[in-house]
């Protein structure tokens, strides 16, 4: 029962990472379509194809879980989907002020948010290890992505909140995500995501771009449409709604810290952006954080349920 346990929590790990590897990936393409299409119209459509994708997976193929469609799931769904909204448009409304790389650290700082918010929200204690693999990585964070200006701006603090809603996201899908079957919650707060971004969209940008067939049909705004809806929205946060009942928030954060690492090397391989070597140097300190924080503690023997509780 242990063996399959740890299975499942390496499974998981491994599912995470790579939506962490899909999310910096696709980093290029999401900044080369909103110079096209404004952010939050961008948004409400991937969300929107989203959502559509996942609902009617939901209802030809797990139409059982309907029945498990209630008041319970659907704030807790919308919830999720609020913090969630909050990390993308703080992030985009911090950008405005903000340089990319400091907005990129900051936001990298949910990372050190979840064991905190985690230990006085839900009395998770973060282990040793844990503790120490999120300092490093926090540290790897700021030489990737920190310049020589360090003074702050009301950008910063845009993204910060940024950060904190990232934060809250994890933490929440990881009390939900046992609580309601994965898929339908998922629809919830995609949707959730995807009618705020067109009501924000309506209220501040010029929202008739995402209708206009020049537009949305553009080369480059339709590729990144097409991945970012499928790969980095639907496949991604259902996959997260489904595995991370299997590990702890801190380990997800150290997981998706990994995400501008990946950033940087498909910029690196795909806009021919160089890296310094403090960047390369911060890229081995994030994995070496989240390697340190999934060591073994060593420890006396342990109960078969102090076992379970190590293992997540």
């Amino acid at each position: 029962m242990i063996i399959e346990l740890k299975k499942s929590v390496l499974f998981a790990d491994a599912s995470l990472l790579l939506i962490a590897f899909i999310w910096g990936a696709t980093f290029v393409l999401v900044q080369n379509a909103i110079a096209f299409l404004e952010p939050f119209s961008f948004n409400g459509v991937r969300f929107s194809i989203a959502a559509i994708l996942l609902g009617s997976w939901l209802l030809v193929f797990e139409r059982k879980q309907l029945k498990h469609f209630n008041k319970k799931l659907i704030i807790s769904g919308i919830i999720i989907g609020i913090f969630l909204f909050i990390g993308y448009a703080f992030q985009t409304l911090g950008l405005l002020f903000t340089s990319s790389s400091k907005a990129g650290f900051i936001t990298g700082l949910s990372v050190v948010l979840v064991p905190l918010f985690s230990f006085f929200l839900l009395k998770i204690k973060p282990g040793r290890n844990a503790i120490i693999g999120v300092s490093i990585a926090t540290c790897g964070l700021y030489l990737l992505t920190m310049t020589d200006s360090v003074s702050l701006n009301i950008g910063d603090g845009y993204v910060f909140i940024c950060a904190i809603g990232f934060a809250m996201h994890i933490i929440l899908t990881g009390k939900y995500s046992s609580k309601f079957p994965s898929l339908l919650l998922t629809v919830v707060q995609i949707l959730t995501v995807a009618v705020l971004s067109i009501v924000f969209a309506y209220l501040t940008e010029d929202w008739k771009q995402a209708v206009r067939p020049e537009v949305i049909l553009q080369g480059k705004v339709l590729s990144a449409l097409i991945i970012t809806s499928v790969f980095a929205t639907a496949l991604a946060f259902f996959a997260q709604t489904s595995f991370q009942k299997y590990t702890t928030p801190t380990r997800v954060a150290l997981i998706f810290a990994t995400e501008p690492v990946f950033a940087a090397g498909t910029a690196y391989i795909w806009a021919h952006e160089r890296l310094s070597y403090s960047a390369i140097i911060g890229c081995i300190l994030i994995f070496a954080g989240m390697i340190f924080a999934e060591l073994p503690r060593k420890k006396k023997k342990l109960s078969m349920k102090e076992e379970h509780n190590e293992a997540v």
